[in-house]
């Protein structure tokens, strides 16, 4: 049976649209006779019709007038000429507020050279390592193979202009193929508010230090394990190491933690040490490998002392964790995609470390291009595992040390693992494979602290001297002597070595020729911490104070000095914008970096200025590190260890 359409209504009238000139033949003749007077009469005739109008239509007029007079200064400017007036607007909230005038000035705010400019005014040039972390997701996101690509589109398509808008002088853009700076602005200014104002407290998890026999665990407790023995040791962490996706704790009791750097959420426990744990090192998954594929060219060792490898008996699934693969199979590893060039690289040049990339003070090395997370720990037991975040599993236990592992580094790019021991030793592994490479000896007291960049290690040891290393032969190069006391604490960044120890003192040597550049005073009590910057050296002290030094010109003038804590200070880290420190009293502190200030030179020369607490105080802070958008705090509260994972991410 045929379907009959129901009738369709006929269309509305359109609404009546009044005319501009009346058809009342006196107001025409009155119009045609105002046209012709000049423009004084017109003056005077205007003024005589508005002593005659009421109120009423008064407010009539002004009604209708004012529209008429409304001009877009912007649009009858040419788009240059626009854009020059607002790069003087510094606050981008005005700016903000501007793009929801009309959808000329939106499209108009969209010029990238402009929010490379606020950019650069705001800082965020500065933060290298920000400005590539943020292209790699930038390229992740833009990513085909991504789940949710349909959002992408979207969001491609809002900021393209719409076919119908083109105005005066501003043609469409091509897809975008430069870095993003209005979203990197965006994003950067969003992350830096979380950090001034207050983040997000992903997780806190706690335990109890001396826990007793195995119970049933509690909730948001991180209980031992049923079925195994009594721990002995305290459960204080001893070591951290973070990432833009993991954070690793080791702790005294021999366990290591894993948690989601992303959630708060803890991940893994990892069990296998029979002593405790005092160096971890998290090395990321993916990266670009420097030098030689290593997976068809093994790493070369000392002969005399190098082990065989351990790889030949790796199950399939290990092997591919650590970016081994069998014969003639397709390599699957996570290298990174292509990236743009240095998007700022015309507001100055950095000095470029001659030995490679520094170490990063959160404790974590770029990957050589595994598909997996790795892990790299050492302990009271003298041995050095290597461990799959991914599975949990244990892939190599490498022994050779006679004494307590006290300090653990890894390479960016290159699977090699370097252990500063208390038999006098630092020794250079290969993870991958899981052997022995090389021995360094010369030390005649404990090694307690390590550095590396590039091809470069630098040891610090009880008997007060450091060592400059080549990791690929193995050759000492420096022996750097001048130190009284014993060296707890080093830092290199590829020019520059700074020491400190027992002795309250630092000093800064030249990394090429071995020679003491300065000597530095300020502590009275034992240094601790180090972080070396472009350009800026931080110190921190068991008296409680944090001292900034100015690396500009190699005139290591004090910039500040900071009575940041009122007991031994336990961590310290810097980036471009802000400095964080931890101390025994209990307190987690914020300081911002103030590059405006009036006599600043440049960063070597800016001062801090205390921000906030991080987080509640507590008894202790045994350890921070911090990422980007992640914070991980150790701490003591009511007896038990506590960990707190913040996020700042927008």
């Amino acid at each position: 049976m045929p379907i009959i359409p129901p009738p369709t209504p006929a269309p509305s009238p359109p609404p009546q649209q009044s005319s501009t000139v009346s058809s009342d033949p006196a107001i025409a003749s009155h119009v045609s006779a105002f046209a012709s007077l000049s423009p004084a009469g017109r003056r005077q005739h205007l003024y005589a019709l508005i002593q005659e109008c009421t109120p009423t239509e008064l407010l009539f007029l002004s009604t209708t007038i004012a529209p008429l007079l409304k001009r877009d200064f912007l649009r009858a400017l040419p788009p240059e000429v626009s854009l020059y007036i607002l790069s003087f607007i510094n606050d981008p909230r005005t700016l903000a507020r501007a793009a929801l005038v009309s959808k000329y000035w939106n499209e108009l705010l969209k010029d990238e050279y402009l929010w490379k400019t606020m950019c650069i005014r705001h800082g965020f040039s500065r933060d290298a390592e920000a400005v590539e972390c943020y292209r790699r997701e930038d390229l992740r996101d833009d990513s085909p193979t991504r789940p949710d690509n349909t959002s992408t589109s979207s969001a491609d398509s809002e900021a393209r202009p719409s076919p119908l808008f083109s105005p005066r002088g501003l043609q469409p853009r091509p897809p975008r193929t430069d870095f993003p700076y209005r979203k990197f602005f965006i994003y950067e200014y969003l992350r830096t508010s979380n950090w001034l104002h207050k983040g997000k407290l992903l997780r806190i998890h706690r335990a109890l230090l001396h826990p007793p026999l195995p119970d049933p665990s509690v909730p948001g407790q991180l209980a031992p394990d049923q079925g195994t023995a009594p721990l002995t040791s305290p459960a204080i962490p001893t070591s951290i190491a973070i990432d833009a996706q993991w954070v690793v704790v080791g702790l005294a009791n021999s366990r290591i933690h894993i948690f989601s750097a992303r959630t708060g959420v803890l991940s893994r426990t990892l069990i296998g040490h029979e002593s405790g744990v005092w160096a971890v090192a998290l090395i990321s998954e993916g990266g670009q490998p420097v030098g030689p594929d290593t997976s068809r060219v093994p790493c070369e060792g000392d002969p005399l002392v190098a082990s065989p490898s351990q790889d030949g008996s790796l199950s399939p699934a290990l092997r591919h964790a650590v970016g081994l693969e069998k014969p003639g199979s397709p390599q699957k590893m996570r290298l990174r995609r292509p990236s743009f060039p240095d998007p700022f690289a015309d507001g100055g040049k950095a000095e470029h470390p001659r030995f490679g990339k520094p170490s990063n003070p959160g404790g974590a090395s770029d990957g050589w291009g595994q598909p997996n997370a790795l892990v790299v720990s050492g302990g009271c037991d003298k041995e050095l595992r290597i461990w799959d975040v991914k599975s949990g599993y244990c892939i190599y236990t490498l022994r050779g040390h006679t004494s307590t592992i006290r300090c653990l580094k890894v390479l960016h790019g290159r699977p090699l693992a370097v252990s500063g021991s208390r038999d006098r030793t630092v020794r250079v592994w290969d993870v991958q494979r899981g052997r022995l490479l090389r021995v360094l000896e010369g030390h005649t007291q404990s090694v307690r602290c390590l550095d590396v960049c590039g091809n470069r290690i630098v040891s610090g040891s009880y008997d007060c001297t450091c060592r400059v290393w080549d990791v690929d032969t193995g050759a000492c190069l420096h022996v750097l002597r001048g130190h009284f006391h014993q060296i707890y604490t080093v830092a290199f960044d590829g020019v520059r070595i700074a020491s400190g120890g027992l002795d309250t003192t630092v000093r800064v040597w030249d990394a090429a020729t071995g020679a003491c550049l300065a000597l530095l005073q300020g502590h009275t009590a034992l240094v601790c911490q180090l972080q070396l910057t472009r350009s800026m050296l931080a110190t921190g002290g068991s008296d409680g104070r944090v001292i900034t030094f100015s690396l500009k010109d190699n005139n290591f003038a004090v910039v500040q000095r900071l009575a940041a804590h009122d007991s031994s200070v336990s961590g310290l880290q810097l980036d471009e914008r802000f400095l964080v420190t931890s101390g025994n009293d209990g307190r987690v502190r914020l300081f911002e970096f103030d590059f405006e200030r009036k006599g600043a030179n440049g960063p070597g020369d800016a001062q801090c200025w205390y921000v906030r607490d991080l987080c509640e105080p507590s008894e202790s802070v045994w350890k921070v590190a911090y990422t980007r958008e992640t914070c991980a705090i150790l701490s003591k509260k009511a007896g038990k260890m506590v960990v707190e994972i913040w996020s700042f991410k927008p």
